[in-house]
């Protein structure tokens, strides 16, 4: 089961599930919570290397293909229009228990644009 951790808690998000359309959100048994800015959201998965293997793919596919990207759960979905440049980060741990840590950050796309020159 995955961990979730966010700014709100339990007795927060029930009452939040009254009014989501009023933040942007939707929360019907039919739909999924969409994530949108202004909350903070973090959700952990213990997958295999195969399936990890699989989202990693699936998402280097949409940053390859696209501006945005869409992250989806069966409960909640999290789209993201993303700028440049993309920060990689490895990290690797070798002493006692050795291990392996890759992030990458996605800076969010800025709306503004260029003042006109006349």
């Amino acid at each position: 089961m995955p961990t979730t951790e966010s700014d709100r808690d339990d007795t927060e998000a029930t009452a939040d599930n009254q009014t989501a359309s009023d933040e942007g959100r939707t929360n019907d048994s039919d739909e999924q919570t969409t994530i949108r800015t202004g909350r903070n959201f973090e959700q952990t998965y213990r997958l295999s290397a195969t399936e990890t293997g699989e989202f990693l793919i699936a998402v280097g596919e949409q940053l390859r293909d696209s501006d945005e990207i869409t992250i989806t759960d069966e409960e909640w979905e999290l789209p993201f229009a993303f700028g440049e440049p993309v920060e990689v980060e490895v990290d690797f741990e070798g002493m006692d228990d050795p291990e392996l840590e890759l992030e990458i950050e996605l800076p969010g796309r800025p709306d503004d644009t260029a003042p006109q020159v006349e």
